[in-house]
């Protein structure tokens, strides 16, 4: 079936694909480095970090040398 939709899509795609390897291309992510909700995936993996460390505390091992 045939979909413009799709067609021009995939064309901008592709543009945008083979225009990033110019040198004059974007250097900077297109989306800012923090987004909404961070804040809350960055507590809950804390929260869940520390319910494991209760869980089954990381204990360290010795380092042994071999001869």
């Amino acid at each position: 079936m045939f979909d413009p939709t799709a067609m021009i899509m995939a064309d901008k795609a592709t543009k945008r694909h083979v225009l990033s390897a110019r040198p004059e291309a974007r250097t900077t992510p297109e989306r800012p480095p923090r987004q909404r909700g961070e804040s809350m995936r960055l507590l809950a993996a804390t929260t869940l970090r520390r319910l494991a460390d209760r869980v089954e505390p990381r204990t360290s091992k010795p380092c042994v040398q071999v001869s």
